[in-house]
């Protein structure tokens, strides 16, 4: 396994990465720092920690969100179907993280 370096939001991180996998993680890398980058830049959150989580739900989101090849019609009706719920349990999640954060990174 190859350890590459890499910046997100300013900060170095030492990752491991399977050769030939490199192209992929900076991907990767871009993705995140941009995403955490808007949210510390919108100026609403100052805590490293709940940028990090937002910007993964953020990211999670929009790769559930992606249209996947249907195999079958079972599997793409399941998939139809959770996707009516898909902004409720987005909303749970950021409730269940701000309780658990409670205040920090809140803007007084």
């Amino acid at each position: 396994m190859k350890q590459m370096e890499v910046t997100i939001m300013g900060q170095s991180y030492i990752l491991g990465c399977p050769e030939g996998g490199e192209q992929s993680l900076l991907e990767a890398v871009g993705n995140v720092d941009r995403e955490m980058s808007a949210i510390r830049d919108a100026g609403k959150v100052k805590a490293r920690e709940r940028i990090a989580v937002l910007a993964a739900l953020n990211l999670a989101y929009a790769l559930a969100e992606r249209p996947l090849p249907a195999p079958a019609a079972p599997a793409s009706s399941k998939r139809e179907a959770s996707a009516d719920g898909a902004s409720t349990d987005i909303d749970a999640l950021i409730k269940r993280i701000d309780q658990t954060l409670g205040a920090d990174g809140q803007l007084l």
